[in-house]
């Protein structure tokens, strides 16, 4: 920190310069506008940063050096030096044999994860042949009926060397269990898989709306994961949950608003894991978050930044976590598919290039670049490669990697990762509040009462407001338009792919083994109904070639289904 005369020299140079240099600037030429904001969160910035933005800044304490606490600068020591982050791109369509192709094509392409997407029914928890699945079967991802389905998306591609990402919630433990299955079909045991389940479910009753049971048993489900990977040591490798603020920014959140939401989720399962006595330097190591990147690059860098500093402090002083594993913050980061645009969709890979270099400058572990016809489809072959392409180009040929946190000790950066970091303490504040001094508590209170989804449709509200004024300029939509609309190539996924769904759906259940199925659900019933750890009888359901629909059916019956509160 400079001292209280070097601070005072600085102070007395600015007022100084604001009087000439400035002056005269700005008598010869006005400024664009009268007033600069954040693009997407509508923060005001300042002209210029000084020492005098972080004069309150303690280099130690706030921070610090890379992979050491508060982790404000990385996690890791060397960063991108030491690893690159993975490049690990969404994909699933159709049918399993579909998915499978389109993986196997992305691997000989450079990409070094892989990450499930599935279809609506799916992440419902119902079966390709549910009446209200007719229509949605493979269309927004791949569609999963039973174990059958996910040998197939896997075949050929060996579950011992590569992680995955599966983004699914209300049923991920049905689909985690499934991953094991296939895993130990290929000879590799549990113990030895890596990836991630989403598995995040409160961020889904505050902006993307695919729940199907009550918060509290929703809960209940997320801290068997915890404890039948991490604690019991059955999956020790694998991420048991992956906390999104992904859809509540794309919801229409701010960058503050996206981040303290998910770190009060975040909170919240480490609250639920404490409470049944589950060792928090067990399971927290393996919570991972995933976040939204959009157009303001020095915000979104900001937010990582802040990210890590308020979860490291969290952790080790109000948690009570010792080991310094459980105090990092690792993250994936996909940039926002909410700011790709219809209209010219090739300008989108533009977008899509700084929100990916803002990630990686903020420190991101794994990085999915959305492809340029995001608005309009599922990505085609041509447009996947550029989006991967995009990141390769960010790791090897720009050179942001060879530096741990080239842009810390900014004045800007700096003031604004401060200034996240209160912003997002306030919020804070009020969840706890609502709680009682519980974040978990406030959480599931806040839910209830629309507290969440009110403050996101503001946001929304108040940026569309700014986007229809031409306060916030988006290209090719409502400046620099065209009158020709760019329709690239469109992936399309016709009625044949349910058809084929279907009908291996119905193979499936004539073949397996009648009497195992039928118990394997009853032994589950009966585990849930005791308040047992379910996943040891869904993975038993699992082996016998229950389907995601009868398993997430038996649930149904003992935790019943949420309806969201009306907000006023």
């Amino acid at each position: 920190m400079l001292s209280e005369t070097d601070l005072k020299e600085i102070e007395r140079k600015l007022r100084a310069w604001e009087e000439t240099c400035l002056r005269g600037a700005l008598r010869a030429k006005s400024e664009r506008k009268k007033k600069f904001t954040s693009t997407t969160s509508s923060r005001e910035v300042k002209r210029l940063y000084t020492p005098l933005d972080v004069a309150d800044i303690d280099y130690l304490r706030d921070i610090g050096f890379p992979g050491e606490y508060p982790f404000t600068r990385g996690i890791h020591a060397t960063m991108y030096r030491g690893r690159l982050f993975t490049m690990r791109q969404f994909a699933g369509f159709g049918t399993a044999e579909d998915t499978n192709e389109r993986y196997k094509y992305l691997l000989e392409n450079g990409q070094t994860g892989l990450s499930v997407a599935f279809d609506l029914p799916t992440l419902m928890g119902r079966d390709s042949d549910h009446p209200l699945s007719r229509g949605e079967v493979g269309k927004c991802g791949v569609a999963v009926d039973s174990l059958k389905d996910m040998e197939i998306i896997f075949d050929g591609i060996p579950l011992g060397e590569v992680t995955t990402s599966m983004t699914i919630n209300s049923p991920a433990n049905v689909l985690l269990a499934m991953y094991i299955a296939v895993a130990e079909k290929q000879g590799v045991p549990s113990t030895q898989i890596g990836g991630t389940v989403q598995n995040d479910i409160l961020k889904e009753y505050i902006a993307q709306k695919e729940y199907i049971f009550p918060p509290e048993p929703s809960v209940n489900l997320i801290v068997d994961t915890m404890e039948f990977c991490s604690v019991w040591g059955k999956v020790p490798k694998w991420n048991t949950i992956s906390i999104s603020g992904y859809h509540i920014r794309e919801a229409g959140a701010t960058a503050v608003q996206e981040l303290a939401f998910t770190l009060a989720d975040g909170m919240a399962y480490v609250e639920a894991g404490i409470r049944r006595n589950l060792p928090v330097d067990k399971f927290a190591p393996r919570l991972s978050f995933f976040f939204n990147c959009h157009n303001d690059f020095f915000e979104e860098i900001a937010k990582f930044r802040a990210a890590r500093r308020i979860w490291a402090r969290y952790m080790r002083e109000e948690a009570g976590a010792q080991n310094p594993r459980s105090w990092m913050l690792r993250f994936h980061v996909q940039n926002a598919g909410c700011s790709l645009t219809a209209q010219q969709p090739l300008v989108n890979i533009v977008r899509t290039t700084i929100q990916a270099l803002a990630a990686v400058l903020g420190g991101c572990q794994s990085l999915h670049t959305n492809s340029y016809d995001e608005a309009l489809c599922l990505p085609t072959e041509l447009a996947v490669t550029i989006a991967l392409r995009t990141q390769q180009v960010i790791a090897h040929e720009s050179g942001v990697t060879h530096v741990v946190d080239p842009l810390g000790g900014s004045y800007y950066v700096e003031a604004l990762t401060s200034q996240i970091e209160k912003e997002a303490n306030e919020y804070f504040e009020k969840i706890k509040e609502m709680g009682d001094g519980s974040v978990l508590d406030g959480v599931i209170e806040g839910i209830k009462r629309g507290y969440f989804q009110k403050e996101i449709a503001d946001s929304a509200y108040e940026y569309q407001k700014r986007v229809e004024s031409k306060d916030i300029i988006i290209v090719g939509v409502n400046e620099f338009a065209t009158e020709e609309l760019e329709v690239p190539e469109i992936l399309y996924i016709g009625p044949e792919v349910e058809e084929r769904q279907i009908a291996r759906l119905k193979k499936v259940r004539e073949e397996r083994d009648e009497h195992r199925w039928r118990e394997s659900l009853e032994n589950l019933k009966a585990a849930a109904d005791k308040g047992e750890n379910t996943l040891p009888y869904i993975l038993e359901a699992i082996k016998a070639y229950a389907t995601v629909g009868e398993i997430m059916d038996v649930l149904r019956e003992l935790y019943g289904e949420y309806t969201e509160p009306v907000i006023i």
